[in-house]
């Protein structure tokens, strides 16, 4: 029953984001009595929105879902695998995370079932399939698990009405950038919101920074080499990229409340100065989430809008946070 469970529980998730199903239209298994264990690492704003996903599935199988959220799941999730209990399911942030998980032996594969559905209903479904497959602790590929919650990187965010009252173009190039960051400063503004807080998981908004910055300066085969750790973290293109980061993060100028504020405000509360009055700050780089922690009444598109993270030679990057089986207890 519990194999039935969890593996009902996610092709609802993924059935229900992809095509829009609702509790009315669904013909599986009557779960009534089953409870299904969750761990991710969403709180507020985007646990919210994951309840109301999992409402659609209580009410319509029967069954009970456990969320438990955390700032610390990174570290927490290592320890109840290696501990021998585990969520039923877990949403891992950094596929690296899920791989060294499913190298000890701490994750179930998904199935060839769910693996086909993913190819055959995902855009470019194989290269989400090669995403969530990992050598087991055998070293054979299996899939474990599926994209359900993909966020868009190298976003810059922005209130045009702020933008338009200070004269201020769209940049389209890291030196216009930079340029319109010293002309803010120069009109008597603060140019960036820069928080890195975020519990025991405090520091990871730096990385992406950081990411986009080597996605943007290195050929492909030097970023595969950095995450492969074949290039090293005192490689002088990391080093550069993580200069380049602190330039922007280091400089008082450029930061609401200065640098000193960057690793002490929580990432979910710096944006919130582009929509003060004046603005305290009027670019905010982060994912396509961050609107879950905008002040409530914004509307994206209107109220606040976006522009991608000027680019080098190299493109785009996504980031996802994926629902995958960690136990089959």
């Amino acid at each position: 029953m519990y194999k039935t469970l969890y593996t009902v529980l996610v092709s609802f998730l993924t059935i229900s984001v992809a095509t829009g199903l609702t509790a009315a239209e669904y013909k599986g298994p009557n779960l009534s009595g089953q409870t299904v264990s969750i761990a991710g690492p969403w709180l507020t704003g985007d646990e919210e929105n994951f309840d109301k996903v999992n409402a659609y599935f209580e009410k319509a199988t029967g069954a009970k879902v456990d969320y438990a959220g955390s700032d610390s799941f990174e570290q927490q999730i290592v320890i109840d695998i290696k501990a021998g209990s585990p969520p039923n399911l877990a949403a891992f942030p950094q596929p690296g995370l899920a791989a060294n998980m499913a190298a000890i032996g701490g994750l179930v594969p998904l199935g060839n079932d769910m693996e086909n559905w993913v190819k055959n209903n995902y855009a470019a479904g194989p290269s989400w399939v090669d995403l969530g497959t990992y050598p087991d602790k055998n070293g054979n590929d299996q899939f474990y698990g599926f994209f359900y919650n993909v966020n868009v990187k190298s976003l810059v965010w922005y209130v045009p009405e702020n933008f338009e009252a200070g004269g201020y173009e769209i940049p389209k190039t890291m030196e216009e950038l930079i340029a319109l960051s010293d002309q803010i400063v120069k009109d008597g503004g603060t140019p960036w919101c820069i928080g890195l807080g975020s519990g025991d998981a405090t520091g990871w908004p730096a990385t992406d920074w950081v990411e986009d910055i080597m996605l943007r300066t290195q050929t492909p085969d030097v970023y595969d080499g950095w995450v492969a750790n074949t290039v090293k973290f005192n490689d002088p293109r990391v080093v550069n990229a993580i200069e380049t980061f602190g330039k922007f993060a280091k400089n008082n100028d450029y930061v609401e409340g200065g640098s000193r504020a960057v690793g002490a405000t929580d990432f979910r509360d710096s944006p919130k100065g582009m929509f003060t009055v004046p603005p305290k700050c009027y670019m905010h780089r982060q994912a396509s989430f961050i609107p879950a922690f905008f002040p409530k009444g914004v509307e994206v598109g209107t109220d606040a809008n976006f522009f991608y993270f000027p680019a080098g030679s190299w493109g785009r990057h996504v980031d996802g946070d994926y629902q995958r089986q960690s136990c089959d207890p």
